[in-house]
């Protein structure tokens, strides 16, 4: 595959018009709901307008140092003949009191990245993303801001020839090197038609926004095929992932160890094959570590009760595969656990199911491990009302246990939205811990 650095910086200002919106959408929507028997609370902090504050956001939320919220949306800001309708957006959230205070971070113009996957902060306070055929650098302005809206300036590290197919977005290694998923493409290109099986990519720093681009693994039939969800490294520099299917249109799928090799091309190690059976299929969430170096993900579909499954791989018992959940779906044809997990200081689990739940418009749920195996508690079973449908990205969670979410569907209806959510712009929400 032939790829191009990019060097180009796009640096859009804001409109007065578009400040103005913004400071009137500056709100938290108090739509709270006290869940029944539990001590938690749910409430929609942020429900998208399809205006100027964007719409339907296909990724989850990213904390920074201060506790504020970044994120991004498919759609809203510039009309442009790259990017459909509109380009979309990435978006700042912070606290103020009780409430949420809303407002557009950078537009998209088309030709310089996407809401394609989950954010990823640099230690100096600066963003990379990936979307479309960009990977991306949003920094903040050089000078101190002086009003309350502030542009960050945007520079594309790399543009890719044929798009990265990125959902799980770029992860740092101990030494600033980062990494991402490309699902399709490749030179092995025999999966999904043509399209390529996937590759895993290396993009190494030279200084400022210069990097070197590596393609370290290239997957085919047997070896995994369309590597989705986020990757994760360990201290090591070993990066671990998981894999759509084994061969093409199976669905069982893999979760595998990359390790560098002295030749620059890095070698497989598969840690689980799924079966599809009681064990899950489709394992697309990606895989997240404790503290012990074990493993935890999920699958999407399958297990014993048609919804997917949360598992665990033991590390001291080389990759043991548990059987943690078996999630439950009134439709085995429905999307599960499509994000990663994510797991608090005292070994719980939070997760969120893309479709399943009481109204099969998603959930979010908690695993709670007990001496004879784990408890799940659902704690928001979302309507498709204002509280929103289809939480599609990861939870994050603030250091009081609360967490934080958003659905690309659901909450307010209107033109500009997505018309494959019914034109349903979605929602950001809290679910607070009492």
């Amino acid at each position: 595959m032939a790829h191009t650095e990019g060097n180009q910086s796009q640096n859009f200002r804001i409109s007065r018009s578009t400040a103005t919106a913004v400071l009137t959408i500056a709100f938290a929507l108090a739509i709270a709901m006290t869940l029944p028997g539990q001590a938690q609370s749910f409430k929609v902090i942020h429900s998208f307008t399809g205006g100027s504050d964007g719409s339907n956001p296909p990724i989850g939320l990213t904390f920074d140092k201060a506790g504020n919220l970044y994120g991004g949306t498919a759609l809203g800001g510039i009309k442009s003949e790259y990017c459909g309708p509109t380009c979309g957006m990435i978006f700042k959230m912070s606290r103020s009191g009780s409430s949420w205070l809303y407002y557009p971070l950078y537009l998209f113009t088309g030709q310089d990245g996407a809401a394609g996957g989950q954010l990823t902060f640099a230690p100096d306070g600066s963003i990379y993303g990936i979307g479309g055929t960009y990977a991306y650098h949003l920094k903040p302005p050089a000078s101190a801001c002086k009003s309350f809206l502030c542009e960050w300036n945007n520079t594309v590290i790399w543009t890719f020839c044929c798009g990265a197919d990125s959902t799980g977005g770029l992860t740092f290694d101990p030494s600033g090197n980062l990494y991402g998923a490309s699902e399709f493409g490749g030179w092995i290109n025999h999966c999904s038609g043509g399209l390529g099986c996937g590759y895993i990519f290396q993009l190494a720093p030279l200084g400022g926004d210069n990097w070197t681009y590596n393609e370290i693994f290239q997957f085919n039939e047997g070896t995994g095929t369309h590597p989705t969800g986020r990757l994760i490294v360990d201290q090591s520099g070993n990066v671990f992932g998981t894999t759509a299917g084994i061969t093409e249109g199976d669905g069982n799928g893999n979760v595998f160890e990359l390790t560098p090799s002295s030749g620059g091309y890095w070698n497989e190690n598969i840690l689980y094959r799924f079966q599809g059976g009681s064990d899950g299929r489709y394992p697309v969430a990606g895989v997240i570590f404790d503290s012990a170096g074990n493993l935890y993900g999920a699958t999407s579909a399958g297990g014993g009760n048609g919804g997917g499954t949360i598992f665990e791989l033991s590390a001291s018992n080389g990759w043991r595969f548990n059987l943690l959940y078996s999630l439950s779906s009134s439709n085995p044809y429905t999307d599960g656990v499509n994000s990663s997990l994510i797991m608090d200081g005292a070994g719980n689990l939070y997760g969120t199911n893309y479709v399943n739940g009481a109204y099969n418009l998603g959930s979010v749920f908690k695993l709670t491990p007990s001496a004879g195996g784990w408890t799940y508690t659902s704690l928001h079973d979302f309507t498709g009302g204002s509280d929103g449908a289809y939480p599609e990205g990861s939870l994050v969670m603030d250091a009081n246990g609360n967490l934080y979410g958003t659905t690309i569907a659901g909450g307010t209806t209107s033109a500009n939205c997505d018309v494959d959510a019914s034109y349903q712009c979605g929602v950001v929400f809290e679910i607070s811990s009492q």
